[in-house]
C-alpha cells in the first residue's frame, strides 16, 4: 500500500502523469506516418515507455485520464511539416522544467529520481536512434540557404540606393536569384557526383529549393512596397534576413542538438555586415558612374 501523498506532490504526479499518457499518443500518432521501419519501431518503442510511466504515477493518483487532444494535434502538424525528428526533440526540450518538479517529490516518492534518471537515459538513446531523410541533407540546406542570404543580400542593398525604384531592384534580384538558384544546384550536383554519391539529384535538389525560397522571401518587400519606398523595403528585406537566420538556426540547434546563440550571431553578422557594404558600394558606385536611373 502506498502512502498518502501531499496535496502539492500529489499535483505534481497528475501532472506528470497527464504529460507521460499525452506524449504516449503522440509518438503513437506520429509513427503511423513517420517513414522507415526502424524509425517507427522506435517511435512505438518511445510510446510504449510512456505509457508505462503513466501507469506508475496512476498507481498513485488512482486516476483514468484522457490524453490532451490539442497538444496532440499540435504535435502531429508541427512533425507533418517540419519533420517527426524535429517534433520530437521539441517535445522533449519542452520538459526542462520536470526536473525541479522531480526533485520537488523525491522525500515523498523515492523511485521518482530513478525513474527521471531511466526516462532521460533511455529516451535520449531512442531519439540518437531516429534516422530522418531531410536532416541527412541539411548541409546541403545550409549551403543554398547561406549562399543566398549573403549574395541576395548584398545586391539587393547595393541596388537598393544604386535604383532607388523597388520594381527595378526587385526585377535585377529575381533575374540573379533566380540565375544563383540554378547555378548552385548544379554545383551540388557535381560536387556530390564528383565524390561517387548516388545521392546527388535530392542533394542538389534540397540546395536549390532552400535557394530559391530565399530569394523569394527577400524580394517580396521590393514587390509589395511602392517604387518610391526602396528604404523601408531595405528594412523590411532586413528583418526578414534575420527571421530566415533566426527560423533555420532554431530548427537545426532542435533537430540536431546544437547550439542556437553562437551559430546564430555568426550568420546575422555576416549577412548583414555584407548587406551594410554592399549598400555603402550602391552609393559609391552611382557617385563614380554618374548613372542616374
Amino acid at each position: 500500500m502506498k502512502k498518502e501523498l501531499s496535496p502539492a506532490a500529489l499535483a505534481i504526479i497528475r501532472k506528470m502523469q497527464q504529460n507521460e499518457l499525452t506524449e504516449s499518443v503522440i509518438y503513437a500518432e506520429i509513427a503511423r506516418f513517420a517513414k522507415g521501419e526502424e524509425n517507427k519501431a522506435t517511435l512505438l518503442r518511445l510510446s510504449a515507455e510512456e505509457k508505462a510511466h503513466y501507469e506508475i504515477w496512476k498507481s498513485y493518483t488512482g486516476i483514468e485520464m484522457k490524453p490532451e487532444k490539442s497538444k496532440v494535434f499540435k504535435y502531429k502538424m508541427i512533425a507533418r511539416i517540419l519533420g517527426f525528428t524535429f517534433a520530437v526533440k521539441l517535445m522533449e526540450n519542452g520538459e526542462e522544467g520536470a526536473q525541479e518538479e522531480y526533485a520537488l517529490i523525491a522525500s515523498e516518492v523515492e523511485e521518482s529520481i530513478s525513474i527521471r534518471q531511466q526516462e532521460e537515459e533511455h529516451e535520449k538513446a531512442l531519439l540518437g536512434m531516429l534516422d530522418e531523410e531531410r536532416l541527412q541533407y541539411v548541409g546541403s540546406m545550409v549551403l543554398g540557404l547561406n549562399d543566398a542570404l549573403v549574395e541576395l543580400t548584398g545586391s539587393l542593398a547595393g541596388f537598393t540606393f544604386a535604383m532607388q525604384n523597388t520594381r527595378l531592384i526587385a526585377l535585377s534580384g529575381l533575374i540573379i536569384g533566380i540565375s544563383a538558384t540554378f547555378s548552385m544546384a548544379s554545383s551540388e550536383f557535381l560536387a556530390a557526383r564528383s565524390e561517387g554519391r548516388t545521392d546527388a539529384l535530392k542533394s542538389c535538389s534540397y540546395t536549390g529549393i532552400a535557394y530559391l525560397i530565399t530569394v523569394i522571401l527577400l524580394i517580396l518587400p521590393y514587390l509589395i512596397f511602392s517604387t518610391t519606398q526602396f528604404v523601408p523595403a531595405l528594412i523590411c528585406m532586413l528583418i526578414i534576413v534575420v527571421l530566415i537566420i533566426a527560423g533555420f538556426t532554431y530548427y537545426t540547434s532542435v533537430a540536431q542538438d546544437e547550439p542556437f546563440g553562437s551559430r546564430f550571431a555568426e550568420m546575422a553578422l555576416i549577412s548583414i555586415g555584407v548587406a551594410v557594404i554592399s549598400f555603402f558600394v550602391g552609393i559609391f558606385a552611382k557617385q563614380f558612374l554618374g548613372v542616374d536611373l
